[in-house]
């Protein structure tokens, strides 16, 4: 048995969740999530307690456990609260604006580039160069903070690209002029 998995939902208030084999909901003030739940485990709805149980006891179903538990949780934290990346663009001319459901940033390329935000998902720019992504799923969040610093991963030299905030970004010494050359 899992540890993970048997470690209790507390929903707070405002989040219910509804099971019906295969499918569990769950929906609040951020939005409404479903997730599909394996034929090997069960979910037990009691009051403000949501526990997953297993069924069997095989090696596979105790991973299965605490993954479904933990993905669980996240669905109720994300319609709770909502999930957040920040993203920075760092380089001269770099800038960003949202849209509605657009993204255009223009990120050193000949033509700006302009991402279409899924549903579920918002962004908001702050000084042309501070994307924020949020929503209530917390991997589609991740997703699409990935997809947007692949367009423009940080260089190793300059440092110059989209990357998430707070990342430190090891920069590479240049060639340095006349060494070694006569």
């Amino acid at each position: 048995m899992s540890r993970v998995g048997r470690r209790p939902i507390k929903l707070p208030s405002g989040v219910t969740v509804t099971y019906k084999p295969p499918v569990v909901e769950v929906s609040g003030k951020g939005g409404k999530l479903r997730a599909n739940i394996p034929s090997s485990l069960n979910i037990d709805i009691k009051g403000p307690d949501v526990n997953v149980i297993a069924i069997a006891e095989t090696d596979n179903v105790s991973a299965l456990h605490g993954l479904t538990r933990t993905v669980l949780n996240n669905m109720v934290r994300g319609v709770a609260e909502g999930y957040s990346k920040a993203l920075e663009l760092q380089g001269v001319g770099y800038r960003a604006q949202v849209q509605g459901t657009k993204l255009t940033m223009t990120v050193g390329f000949s033509h700006p580039v302009e991402f279409t935000l899924p549903a579920g998902i918002t962004a908001t720019v702050e000084a042309n160069t501070k994307i924020l992504i949020k929503g209530a799923d917390k991997a589609l969040v991740g997703l699409i903070a990935s997809q947007l610093r692949k367009i423009r991963p940080p260089e190793p030299y300059k440092g110059k690209g989209i990357r998430y905030s707070g990342e430190v970004i090891s920069l590479k010494q240049g060639k340095a002029a006349g060494a070694g050359g006569k």
